[in-house]
């Protein structure tokens, strides 16, 4: 699956914004999709994770309360949103799709995921 994302930019802290990430519709609603973001200078980590029914998100403990994950099988498209932005939020913003059912922990590892989008940019100043 081809996985393109979208809806990054130039946020204030408090700010909220969607981001976006539309798979190529091939079978879509057999991945179970994920966010991971990348910090300058920083690893890639995990920010959410979405089960391909939709019924089951896990979120990093950073962002839970303030990110919520979803999908619509219908656009074939997986969201983000990310409300109460920090400058910490600050990263490229990575979109995945994997065909492991992840359970826990697992969700937070890139290597369950095959497939990546290339990232978009959010930048949140405080």
């Amino acid at each position: 699956v081809q996985l393109q994302a979208s809806g990054g930019g130039l946020s204030q802290a408090g700010d909220s914004l969607r981001l976006s990430c539309a798979a190529d519709g091939r079978t879509f609603s057999n991945y179970n999709m994920g966010w991971f973001r990348q910090a300058p200078g920083k690893e890639r980590e995990f920010v959410a994770a979405i089960r391909r029914s939709g019924g089951s998100t896990y979120y990093a403990d950073s962002v839970k309360g303030r990110f919520t994950i979803s999908r619509d099988s219908a656009k074939n498209t997986v969201y983000l949103q990310m409300n109460s932005l920090k400058p910490e939020d600050t990263g490229v913003y990575y979109c995945a799709g994997s065909t492991l059912n992840s359970y826990g922990l697992e969700n937070r590892d890139p290597r369950r995921y095959a497939f990546w989008g290339q990232g978009t940019l959010v930048t949140v100043s405080s």
